[in-house]
């Protein structure tokens, strides 16, 4: 699970960093930062030990919510 969880948080920071540099959209600046927050939820190193009281679980409910509402961010970008 280690392994996934460094490839997805690199995927994150690194298109948050992207998406910052480039500003393509409207809603970039609230996308990038969202992105990296993903990254940081999704370090391994960081949440090793469960610091701050956040469980694995809080933490997958957190992505999951980040991701099912870009569409919604990216909405009035769109229009």
């Amino acid at each position: 699970m280690a392994p996934v969880g460094w490839i997805l948080s690199f995927i994150c920071l690194f298109a948050g960093l992207a998406l910052r540099q480039d500003m393509p959209v409207g809603g970039s600046a609230t996308l990038s930062m969202l992105l990296l927050a993903m990254a940081l939820l999704a370090c391994p190193m960081l949440w090793r030990g469960s610091p701050l009281g956040i469980s694995r679980g809080q933490r997958i409910v957190v992505a999951l919510a980040m991701i099912l509402s870009l569409p919604l961010i990216l909405l009035p970008a769109a229009s």
